[in-house]
């Protein structure tokens, strides 16, 4: 990708399915792409990059209900409206006492293992997947199946038929607990939109599956390959442990420096248009490389090092634009009280294996950590 960004920030790129599209590596160019409607997020539009059959039932038809990442406006805008209120800054403020006793909750657990532990297990998955699980009215007894169907939808290697069954499992699951909670709604999200009115029980059970998988999977991502790259990094994170108060701003630089949407976002223009003197015709597709464009030198100074004090505002961890990640007040914040609170209980936090015996999630949509093998 440094490469390709060097030579031009928008190059040619020819699709598993012998598409000659376009890549964007450029900071400013994704920027721009992503904050234009003209450039469309519909399903029915998109292609990715790399070879992952397990999008077949869903490129290249329209978006399923619910699923507004799939979707233009107006159908984008109205779904996100009944959304936006559960998910601002404000409203996650009011999340963070809970939020806090779940991570405390689970560094407990983790601390009565002993002296070992699978950080993904037992710390990283958990703690997003309760707290999406509350939020949306999920019961966490349930989350070996959602996650097994989450995981499936993610991994890269799975058959077309794989995915399609995995999400008719989470649909159905979502459509029967919105039902539920039409009928004995409680102080949740699927409570509210099923008592709104203003949704079908489809596209609430669309949405709930969407925030569901979504929610806890690029989450607990996060947390994983940011602790593995803390751990790697014992410069920063000496910083970090000195002076915790850094713990926001390191999130910002960890979300940059890792980027977990490692295979970019999907768009394709709706009419011809030009971007950096090149002509894209309608219909063809582009990637935005999110990676790519932020570890642009041209936007972030030596951009290939982790650097928790910097400042890292600006990048598109999230994206950018309309369809910028509803959930982001939501994430930072999970982040910013699991690192504070996970290196102030194991100090002595070390790796248990050698990095390179860390499973790396290459095989997900969404990058990561399988395991984190750590001792203090």
């Amino acid at each position: 990708m440094t490469a390709l960004r060097e030579k031009s920030p928008l190059s040619r790129l020819r699709y598993p399915d012998g598409h000659l599209g376009w890549l964007v590596t450029g900071h400013e160019p994704a920027r721009q792409v992503l904050a234009d409607p003209r450039f469309s997020a519909r399903s029915e539009l998109k292609r990715v990059p790399v070879l992952r059959p397990g999008t077949d039932p869903f490129y290249g038809s329209p978006a399923l209900p619910g699923w507004l990442v799939d979707m233009d406006a107006p159908d984008h805008t109205r779904l996100r409206r009944r959304l936006m209120g559960w998910f601002t800054a404000r409203r996650t403020r009011a999340l963070t006492p809970r939020i806090d006793r779940i991570v405390d909750d689970r560094l407990d657990a983790m601390a009565a293992l002993g002296g070992q532990a699978d950080l993904v297990e037992q710390f990283a998955l958990p703690v997003p997947s309760l707290v999406i699980c509350e939020l949306l009215g999920v019961p966490y007894t349930e989350r070996a199946e959602f996650q097994r169907n989450s995981a499936t939808l993610f991994k890269l290697d799975v058959t077309a038929e794989q995915a399609a069954t995995a999400m008719a499992e989470l649909d159905a699951f979502l459509t029967e607990l919105a039902l539920y909670r039409g009928r004995s709604p409680g102080d949740d999200l699927l409570s509210a939109l099923a008592a709104d009115g203003e949704l079908s029980t489809a596209e609430i059970a669309g949405a709930g599956a969407l925030l569901l998988s979504a929610g806890h999977e690029t989450t607990a991502g996060s947390l994983g390959l940011g602790t593995f790259a803390l751990l790697s990094h014992p410069d920063q994170l000496a910083r970090l442990t000195a002076d915790p108060s850094l713990a926001a701003n390191a999130v910002e630089e960890l979300l940059r420096y890792l980027t977990i949407f490692h295979f970019g976002l999907p768009r394709t223009p709706l009419e011809d248009l030009t971007l950096l003197g090149h002509t894209l015709r309608a219909g063809e597709s582009v990637t935005v490389s999110l990676s790519a464009a932020n570890r642009d030198p041209a936007r972030f100074e030596d951009p290939d090092r982790l650097d928790i004090t910097r400042s890292a505002a600006g990048h598109l961890a999230f994206g950018h634009g309309a369809h910028q990640c509803i959930g982001q007040h939501l994430a930072r914040t999970e982040m910013r009280i699991a690192f504070r609170a996970l290196f102030a209980r194991f100090p002595g936090l070390q790796l248990a294996v050698p990095s390179s015996e860390v499973p790396l999630g290459e095989d997900m949509g969404f990058y990561g950590v399988h395991a984190l093998p750590v001792r203090w």
